[in-house]
C-alpha cells in the first residue's frame, strides 16, 4: 500500500489599509500550520501559506488567482487515501441567485484578498476532480460558509444554544455584496465613472434582476477572465453542474458559524493570549490541543461548548456524510470499517459517537510556534 500524503492550502486575509479590515486572520493560519505540522504529521513541504502579511511577495498573496492555482495543484498531485486540507480564515459573503425561471437561491463564497470571489462552485469542480478514497477537509472561519460544499449531509447545524454577552471586542468576518463591490471601485479605479457596481446591486435587489449577472459584470470589468465559474457564460456553468455528480461522502466542511450569525474576529486579549484570531479558528487550535483523538463530529461539540463557555455567540456547523463525521479529523478511514463502526454506533477507538467529552484543564504547550514577523502596513496591490 502507497504512503498516504498530506498536503494543506492554508490562507489568511487581514484586508490591510481597507475599509473590510481583520486583525486575525493571519495569526489563525500560522497556529493552524503550528498544529498540522505538530499533532497531525503534515510535512512543512507540503504546506502552501498564502496570506497578506506586508512585505509578502506577489506570488504568496491570497488572490483568488493564488488560491485557486494552490488548490488546483495539491488535488491533481493527490492520490487516493491521501488527506487534503484547506483552512480559509477572512470574509465570507453572500449573495441571491435570481435568474429568470429558477426559484430563489443564497450563494455563499470566500473573499479573497483582492476580493475575486470565490464561490460554492468553484470548489464543486476540484472535488469533482479527486480521486475515488481522497480525503478533502474545508475549515472555513468566514461567515456564510455553510453551504461550501454540495451534498454534505448537515451533522451539526443551527441550534438555538446562546452564550452570554461577548466580554471582548470582536469584528464580523462577513460582508456585504455591496460593500465589496464599493470597495474595489474605490482601491482599483479600474470602474469608470457611471459604473458604480455597489449601487447597480443595490437598484438590482430592489427590482427582482440577475444579481450573478450584475456582480460577475463588475468582476469582469476588473479581472477580465479570470473570475469564479459562478459569474461565468451560462454554458460554463451547465458544463461544470453535468459533470461528475457529488456524492455525500466527497468533501468535509467544518464552517465557522450558522447561515444566520457571523464569525468573530477577536482583539487580542487574555482569552487569546494576547493575540488576535478568529473565533473559530483558536477555538479548534485549543481543543485539538487539549484533547486527542476527536472524530469530526466530536470536535465540532467540543468547539460550540468552548466558544459558548467563553461567552461568544457563534456556532460552528459540520457537513459531511455519516461516515466522515465519525472518521478522526485529518485522518482516513477504510470505508468498510467505517460502516461497521456507524452500525455499532462507536468511532474507531471504541468510543460513543455522541459521547461529549470534557476539557479538563488548560495544557502548556512548550513547543517552539513557527514564527512569522509582521512589520509596518503597506497597501495591497491590486490585481487589474
Amino acid at each position: 500500500m502507497s504512503k498516504v500524503r498530506k498536503r494543506a492550502v492554508l490562507v489568511g486575509c487581514n484586508y490591510p489599509n481597507t475599509k473590510l479590515r481583520l486583525q486575525g486572520c493571519i495569526n489563525d493560519v500560522s497556529s493552524m500550520e503550528e498544529l498540522i505540522v505538530n499533532e497531525f504529521g503534515f510535512n512543512q513541504d507540503n504546506v502552501k501559506y498564502l496570506v497578506d502579511e506586508p512585505g509578502t511577495s506577489p506570488e504568496g498573496l491570497p488572490t483568488r488567482a493564488n488560491i485557486m492555482a494552490a488548490l488546483e495543484e495539491m488535488v491533481d498531485a493527490a492520490a487516493s487515501g491521501d488527506i487534503l486540507f484547506f483552512h480559509f480564515s477572512g470574509h465570507g459573503t453572500t449573495f441571491s441567485s435570481l435568474k429568470p425561471g429558477e426559484s430563489y437561491q443564497e450563494e455563499e463564497a470566500i473573499v479573497p484578498c483582492d476580493l475575486n470571489l470565490i464561490t460554492n462552485m468553484d470548489l464543486r469542480r476540484l472535488i469533482q476532480k479527486l480521486q475515488p478514497g481522497t480525503s478533502f477537509t474545508i475549515l472555513s472561519d468566514s461567515c456564510h460558509s455553510g453551504g461550501l460544499i454540495d451534498k454534505d449531509k448537515e451533522q451539526i447545524g443551527p441550534t438555538r444554544m446562546k452564550g452570554i454577552p461577548l466580554p471582548v471586542y470582536y469584528k464580523s468576518r462577513g460582508i456585504s455584496i455591496g460593500s465589496i463591490m464599493d470597495c474595489l471601485h474605490s482601491v482599483t479605479g479600474a470602474i469608470q465613472t457611471g459604473a458604480n457596481i455597489a449601487i447597480g446591486v443595490a437598484n438590482a435587489v430592489s427590482i427582482g434582476a440577475n444579481i450573478v449577472e450584475n456582480i460577475g459584470s463588475g468582476l469582469s470589468t476588473i479581472f477580465n477572465k479570470e473570475v469564479s465559474i459562478t459569474f461565468r457564460p451560462e454554458h460554463e456553468q451547465r458544463a461544470v453542474m453535468k459533470s461528475r455528480s457529488l456524492t455525500e461522502d466527497e468533501g468535509l466542511l467544518l464552517s465557522g458559524c450558522q447561515a444566520n450569525e457571523t464569525s468573530a474576529d477577536l482583539e487580542g486579549s487574555p482569552l487569546t493570549e494576547g493575540k488576535a484570531h478568529g473565533a473559530f479558528t483558536y477555538a479548534v487550535v485549543k481543543v485539538l490541543n487539549q484533547i486527542k483523538g476527536l472524530t469530526n463530529k466530536q470536535l465540532v461539540k467540543e468547539v460550540r461548548k468552548f466558544l459558548q463557555e467563553q461567552g461568544i455567540e457563534q456556532h460552528p456547523c459540520l457537513y459531511s456524510s455519516d461516515g466522515n463525521a465519525n472518521t478522526h479529523f485529518l485522518d482516513t478511514q477504510n470505508t468498510r470499517d467505517r460502516k461497521k463502526a456507524i452500525a455499532r454506533g462507536v468511532d474507531d477507538d471504541h468510543v460513543p459517537i455522541d459521547t461529549h467529552l470534557q476539557i479538563n484543564g488548560r495544557r502548556n504547550r512548550q513547543d517552539s510556534p513557527i514564527k512569522r514577523h509582521r512589520g509596518a502596513e503597506t497597501s495591497i496591490a491590486y490585481s487589474n
